[in-house]
């Protein structure tokens, strides 16, 4: 016996957005422009919504400002960029993986639905703590001797 599986659902059946402008997101964006907007406007969702987010985005302005200061080089300021922009980014998804599966199991509790938020959130905090070993093992030394040179 094969088992019949049913066509996904169309987005006239999916429920009404709240925001007309996102009503066919759901389509390819029309342009890039469209493209940007849409990604900003998660940013900008994660940023008011997301309390974690807003400490990563200052801890990563914090270290680029501080390696700028110290006068690191390049090389050494990109790497601290690049692994703040991933635990930036995991964050993004991490919101992304959690609405998904709020909407997906509704108000009702689900083993694998904490799973999924679980293993999301476990992503970002692996992504943080190898920035703070990157940023403390590229910072320190040159910040210990900038302190210790003004005793």
């Amino acid at each position: 016996m094969s088992q019949q599986v049913s066509p996904p659902p169309t987005p006239n059946c999916l429920p009404t957005l709240i925001n007309k402008e996102r009503e066919l997101s759901w389509q390819v964006a029309s342009s890039l422009f469209i493209s940007f907007k849409y990604a900003w406007a998660g940013i900008s969702y994660s940023f008011q919504t997301q309390r974690n987010f807003r400490i990563h985005i200052s801890v990563c302005a914090l270290a680029i400002a501080l390696s700028i200061f110290l006068h690191l080089p390049a090389v050494e300021i990109a790497v601290i960029g690049i692994t703040s922009g991933l635990v930036l980014a995991l964050e993004l998804i991490n919101t992304a993986i959690e609405s998904l599966v709020d909407l997906t199991v509704k108000q009702t509790y689900h083993d694998l639905a904490k799973i999924a938020k679980d293993c999301a959130a476990g992503a970002v905090l692996v992504s943080a703590l190898v920035a703070v070993l990157v940023a403390g093992t590229l910072l320190l030394p040159p910040l210990v001797i900038l302190i210790m040179s003004n005793f």
